[in-house]
């Protein structure tokens, strides 16, 4: 018997991404080394860093279409010794220059 989990018990075990309004977060988890970890950015990250010409931006709808480079982002501080909860910031997303 395999004691692996399989993708609908991952999926069951992952919480989903929330907005925590009192400090103004994205709170999401990261699958790191088979274990989730619990990360947020601020509001303001996400919209300095993809939508600074924007006004109405969503920092859920910001945080969904950056997802990827979120979670790498969150995967190279835990590489770097970093614990749970990581809070990323400003120079761990690291932006394409836009033309």
């Amino acid at each position: 018997m395999s004691t692996a989990p399989s993708t609908v018990t991952e999926a069951a075990t992952n919480p989903e991404p929330t907005f925590h309004l009192p400090s103004g977060t994205v709170r999401f988890w990261v699958p790191v080394n088979g274990q989730f970890v619990g990360a947020s950015i601020r509001r303001e990250i996400l919209h300095y860093s993809y939508h600074v010409l924007q006004t109405n931006d969503d920092p859920m709808v910001t945080y969904a279409a950056n997802l990827a480079e979120i979670h790498a982002a969150v995967r190279r501080r835990v590489a770097n010794g970093s614990i749970e909860p990581v809070m990323l910031r400003d120079a761990d997303i690291q932006i394409a220059p836009r033309p």
